[in-house]
């Protein structure tokens, strides 16, 4: 009998350490890529942490950064973030008005999260960009985090089934061979995974950094280009890697004839 429930729990246990762990995703999502003549003027950004696919949330304290930058000038947007909930936990959001035609790039610096379940903490450098009244001039600026992931391809007006390219960037410098995992934003939880495997898409770039990658549905795309930090982070005495990831938010829209 002893024998029996012995087994039964390994099985269990193996059940449940082999069951893939959920990719992390910083997330930042304005209420619109591309302003034109006509819209709305004020984009409304929420800021997260989630698993973007399977929808399940975790909590985002306020951030360390968070503004835009255009014309190669940052600009502080830290004062305007306002709490919300994203997917029953703690989150953020912020309203910013576009005045002027160009690319303006949002991007957010977390507070390093503790991950038990990885035993390290993570570091999300988040960034989207939008695009204004026509322009488009500066959507391949580089903002200066400390990994950052630098488009090749414009980072809006992109279809489904177009490809996206980016270099993958730690400290100013191309990471080669870097390792990009890509979620879908599956809002509405419609969209079902065949497998497991399916929920994370995971590439590799080149040897000089860059990735490429054509998404097959309409939406927002994360990709993350994860690295291990140099610097530690002490827990209970003791130090803790940290991942630092290079996020980039990218929306896809249907061709319409």
């Amino acid at each position: 009998m002893k024998k029996s429930i012995f087994s039964l729990l390994l099985g269990l246990s193996f059940l449940f350490t082999g069951h893939m762990a959920m990719a992390h995703f910083g997330m930042l999502i304005p209420s619109d890529s591309m302003v034109m003549q006509g819209d709305s003027r004020t984009v409304t950004l929420i800021l997260s942490f989630s698993h973007p696919f399977e929808g399940v949330g975790m909590e985002l304290a306020k951030p360390q950064e968070f503004g835009v930058m255009r014309d190669g000038k940052k600009q502080s947007l830290l004062k305007d973030l306002k709490e919300t909930k994203v997917m029953g936990h703690m989150a953020w959001k912020a309203d910013y008005p576009i005045r002027r035609p160009g690319a303006y790039l949002f991007y957010m610096v977390p507070k390093p999260y503790w991950e038990p379940a990885e035993n390290c903490f993570i570091i999300h450098y988040t960034k989207t960009v939008v695009a204004g009244f026509g322009d488009d001039e500066g959507w391949d600026q580089e903002i200066g985090l400390k990994t950052e992931i630098i488009p090749l391809s414009k980072p809006f007006g992109l279809y489904a089934g177009n490809v996206f390219q980016g270099i993958v960037k730690l400290n100013g410098k191309p990471v080669p061979f870097a390792e990009v995992e890509i979620e879908y934003y599956n809002r509405e939880k419609k969209a079902k995974a065949p497998t497991e495997y399916m929920i994370t898409q995971t590439i590799k770039a080149d040897q000089n950094g860059v990735f490429t990658y054509a998404a097959p549905k309409t939406g927002w795309w994360g990709f993350a280009a994860l690295n291990t930090s140099d610097e530690k982070i002490k827990r209970d005495g003791q130090d803790k890697d940290v991942e630092l990831g290079a996020v980039l938010w990218v929306k896809f829209v249907d061709w319409k004839e």
